[in-house]
C-alpha cells in the first residue's frame, strides 16, 4: 500500500513538472504548449537547446492539439541578461525582449515537424512588430551560461492594439507592467521556452 501512495504521488508530481511549459519559477506559469520551430527544429521539450545560428530568423509558431481560434499577440522574452556585461556572474539577471508581435490568426494550414506527434496548426501574422523579431544572441561567459527565451503567446480581444511606447523598455522589460498597461485581461493560452547559449 506504502509503494502504490508513493508510485501515485511520484507520477502526479512528475506530470506537474512535465506539463509545465514555463522555466521554474517564472510567472505567469503556463501548461498548454505552443509549438515554436526554427526551420525544422521545434521546442520538443520545454528548454530544447538551440544555437544562435538556429534561432536568427523569426519562428513559424503554431499548436499541435487544436487549432486556434482568436487573434493573438506573441512575446519572445530572453530571461537571463546579466546586469555587468564585464562580470556576468557578479550580479542579477535581467530580462529583453526580443520580439512583441501583435495579429497572429490561424493560416488554416499545417507543417509536420520531427519530433512533434501531430502535425502543427500554424499561426501567421502580418504585422512585423511593435517590436520587430531579433534573435537571441547571449554574450560568450565563463563558464558557458545558457539563456532562457520564453515564448508567451496571449488571446487579445477585438480592435487590440499596442504601441511601442507602451511597450516601454525592451532591456529589463517587465511583462506584469505590460500586461496592465495594454488591458490584457487573461493568462496566456500557450507558451514554451528554448534556451541558447553563445
Amino acid at each position: 500500500m506504502l509503494f502504490t501512495t508513493a508510485s501515485a504521488l511520484a507520477a502526479t508530481l512528475f506530470a506537474g513538472l512535465v506539463s509545465a511549459q514555463t522555466p521554474a519559477g517564472f510567472t505567469p506559469a503556463v501548461e498548454a504548449r505552443l509549438e515554436v520551430i526554427y526551420g525544422t527544429k521545434a521546442t520538443i521539450e520545454p528548454g530544447t537547446r538551440f544555437t544562435k545560428a538556429e534561432t536568427a530568423r523569426q519562428p513559424t509558431i503554431g499548436t499541435s492539439d487544436v487549432a486556434l481560434n482568436g487573434t493573438y499577440v506573441w512575446l519572445l522574452i530572453d530571461l537571463d541578461v546579466p546586469s555587468n556585461f564585464q562580470n556576468p556572474s557578479s550580479g542579477p539577471r535581467r530580462t529583453n525582449l526580443h520580439a512583441l508581435i501583435t495579429g497572429f490568426e490561424s493560416s488554416g494550414q499545417t507543417v509536420s515537424v520531427a519530433g512533434v506527434s501531430s502535425p502543427v496548426h500554424t499561426l501567421t501574422s502580418s504585422s512585423t512588430g511593435p517590436i520587430t523579431y531579433v534573435g537571441p544572441s547571449p554574450p560568450a561567459e565563463n563558464p558557458p551560461y545558457a539563456h532562457k527565451y520564453v515564448s508567451l503567446l496571449y488571446e487579445t480581444p477585438a480592435g487590440f492594439t499596442v504601441t511601442r511606447q507602451q511597450v516601454g523598455q525592451t532591456f529589463g522589460f517587465n511583462l506584469t507592467t505590460f500586461v496592465e498597461t495594454v488591458g490584457l485581461k487573461t493568462a496566456p493560452v500557450r507558451a514554451s521556452y528554448l534556451s541558447v547559449a553563445a
